[in-house]
């Protein structure tokens, strides 16, 4: 276990009007996964070194659920 803290990059992922343009049909869990795996590219990190992934959510409800954070663990391809 690492004993300390590291942050490692910083991004976002865009955002619209509900059920509207052109990300109307994209899936959150898709948006946040690709916005995990730029980050871990960009930092010049290996996913098998991130113990944990902080993620916020501003409107958590619908399709997203409460498990966005995990679900984009998983499809991030993280331990």
């Amino acid at each position: 276990m690492v004993m300390e803290a590291v942050i490692c990059d910083y991004l976002r992922s865009p955002f619209q009007r509900a059920h509207k343009g052109a990300l109307a049909d994209s899936r959150p869990e898709d948006m946040v996964s690709s916005v995990v795996r730029t980050s871990i590219s960009r930092s010049g990190i290996e996913a098998a070194d991130v113990e944990d992934l902080l993620l916020g959510c501003a409107y958590p409800e619908g399709v997203q659920g409460l498990n966005l954070g995990r679900i984009a663990t998983y499809l991030s391809g993280l331990p």
